[in-house]
């Protein structure tokens, strides 16, 4: 969960670089990465941006202590001790532009981009991709949870199937992103403002003499938050009936339960079951939770199959984005400064797809203003003309340049908002409701063909004319080079 002292969160090619660049004396020159990932997650057609807060901190806080220095003197590679010492003084004084978290972005469109020296712009790439992978999946994931399960309360529950610390508490923050309700995490609520909810474990009702008796003493304790897990034993002939006699002996109280839990079995059958003996118990109000295992698909079935559950307890498989455990988001050098011009490079790779795009890039979403809805994404040159109404707009697909229309009467939202300019914090951090919000605004600008869990249709990243003419020239330079 810190921020500070994450110097050294970092590979160390990234500190060989540095120091390789200080000794050729290149580490002033100015460079521009861009972070973005060729593949979307788990077969969806959108991912959720998420991560940046956790980016800005890191940025704004990064500082060698007298600690990191001591280790970095005791390496391998012998590093000057004049560069040990240049890299005390070390603050971020670079240019981060950025996706707003809770944005819906796409396969090939920077993310985040950076511009600074090639030394600062360098030492972020780790810390950077690794805070904007994990939790960019983590909302993703969340969010297809969310779309199966519309209106239903969802629970983040995943924290003892985490990957550590960081990972449950900035896991449980990209899910709330998403749409998630409430998480099970304590620190998580303290650190961010989640919701948090509980109920009781298995050994709760093992530890009395009777599970009666375990649930009417939980009622007692807390008569305004009763959620009784009701599997321990057998749910149908025992759970069920003795959390009844406990929601009667509460209504004797004038007080309500609010649910019962279920972890395991059949869960379709079960909650069927359950609702039919609460109702016929006149306990209509009492919500059914279900947890064990829970991710998109089994909602989605459990649904299908008519399960009668209000509340879904989704851990492991969110947590860990069991399906697919890796985002895959890379930081590639897109400009640097030759005799102090700033100059396009490329990366050239037998693989098409890792074929890099050229040049410091601006992205931007089209919204038809007759429907409200999101077009394509465009993608240009910070020098080129910005997509406006009255301007005809030519949208080709860049693997398939012949599939190409023209839009008019739209509007074009600029994507990357500038978070730090020349070292300073020139983006004030929104509220994690305001995120919220702003995520559920961007679901909205997305006809449902691109959002729904099986065969999404693909939505269109174009580029420019001028982006494409120019990565097709720097390909064919490259290339006459083998000849």
């Amino acid at each position: 969960m810190q921020t500070m002292g994450l110097a050294l969160h970092t590979d160390k090619y990234q500190i060989n670089m540095m120091y390789a660049h200080w000794v050729n004396g290149s580490h002033r020159q100015k460079a521009v990465f861009e972070a973005y990932f060729r593949k979307l997650p788990f077969g969806n057609g959108y991912a959720v941006f998420a991560g940046l807060e956790r980016i800005v901190h890191y940025i704004a806080n990064l500082r060698f202590t007298d600690e990191d220095i001591k280790y970095l003197s005791e390496q391998e590679e012998n590093y000057d001790s004049a560069f040990l010492e240049e890299l005390k003084q070390f603050r971020f004084c670079g240019t981060l532009h950025s996706m707003k978290e809770g944005a819906l972005v796409f396969p090939n469109e920077p993310l985040v981009r950076v511009e600074g020296t090639i030394m600062e712009a360098q030492l972020v790439e780790t810390a950077l991709l690794n805070f904007m992978n994990f939790q960019t999946l983590i909302a993703t994931k969340a969010s297809r949870i969310k779309q199966v399960a519309g209106d239903d309360i969802l629970l983040e529950f995943g924290t003892r199937r985490a990957q550590e610390a960081d990972a449950a508490v900035w896991g449980a923050r990209a899910a709330y992103v998403a749409g998630f309700h409430a998480t099970s995490n304590m620190l998580a609520g303290e650190k961010f403002g989640i919701p948090t909810k509980g109920t009781h474990a298995h050994s709760w009702v093992q530890t009395f003499e009777s599970e009666q008796a375990a649930f009417d003493v939980y009622a007692k304790v807390m008569p305004d938050q009763v959620t009784l897990l009701v599997d321990t034993y057998d749910t149908l002939k025992s759970g069920v009936p003795h959390a009844i006699e406990t929601a009667k002996k509460l209504e004797a109280m004038g007080k309500k339960m609010n649910a019962i839990r279920l972890d395991s079995g059949d869960l379709a059958y079960l909650s069927i079951k359950a609702r039919e003996m609460l109702d016929l118990a006149g306990l209509n109000y009492v919500k059914i939770v279900a947890s064990n295992d829970l991710d998109e698909n089994t909602i989605f079935n459990l649904k299908a199959q008519g399960a009668r559950i209000d509340t879904w307890g989704v851990g492991t498989q969110l947590i860990t984005a069991a399906d697919q455990p890796a985002l895959g988001g890379v930081y590639k050098l897109v400009e640097r400064e030759i005799k102090g011009e700033m100059v396009p490079t490329i990366k050239i790779s037998g693989n098409p797809e890792k074929v890099s795009t050229p040049g410091k890039k601006d992205v931007y979403r089209i919204v038809d203003r007759v429907s409200g809805k999101a077009t394509a994404d465009y993608i240009a040159f910070p020098g080129e003309e910005k997509p406006h109404d009255g301007l005809r707009l030519k949208l080709f697909n860049p693997q398939h340049p012949y599939l190409q229309k023209y839009v008019k009467n739209y509007d074009a939202i600029e994507m990357l908002t500038p978070v730090f300019e020349n070292g300073l914090l020139v983006y004030k951090l929104p509220s994690l409701d305001e995120i919220r919000e702003y995520h559920r605004e961007q679901m909205d600008l997305f006809w449902p063909e691109y959002l729904r869990k099986l065969n999404p249709e693909i939505y269109r990243i174009n580029i420019s004319e001028k982006v494409w003419d120019l990565k097709q020239k720097m390909v064919a330079e490259y290339m006459q080079q083998d000849e």
